[in-house]
């Protein structure tokens, strides 16, 4: 069974930067495309963040976070990254990482952005 562990949130000024882990577990994640996506509340849907290639050569950014938001992985630590720089307010949400295209297995880590 898939398990990801989220990690790094936290109450931040706009401005502000964080860094997000996704520790993986019984599985390898460099078999895999990766993706970081966040629910803003309770009720919403899913929105995607970012993705990155399973060998890392690739990423891939929603317009509401590129130039912002850097997704990196360590396929030796099984371990997916995402550092958010120049935090919004409309960034505020729980963050969860996934296999692209699956459903996210994990708790989420929050994120809280406000002045």
């Amino acid at each position: 069974q898939v398990q990801l562990v989220e990690s790094g949130g936290g109450l931040v000024h706009p401005g502000d930067s964080l860094s997000l882990s996704c520790a993986a577990s019984k599985f390898y994640i460099s078999k895999y495309q990766m993706s970081w996506v966040r629910r803003q509340a309770p009720g919403q849907e899913l929105e995607w963040v970012s993705a990155i290639e399973n060998d890392g050569s690739k990423t891939y950014y929603a317009d509401s976070v590129k130039g912002r938001f850097t997704i990196s992985r360590d396929n030796a630590k099984n371990t997916l990254y995402l550092q958010m720089d120049n935090l919004k307010s409309d960034d505020t949400a729980i963050y969860y990482c996934t296999i692209a295209g699956s459903s996210p297995p994990g708790q989420g880590t929050q994120v809280t952005v406000s002045s």
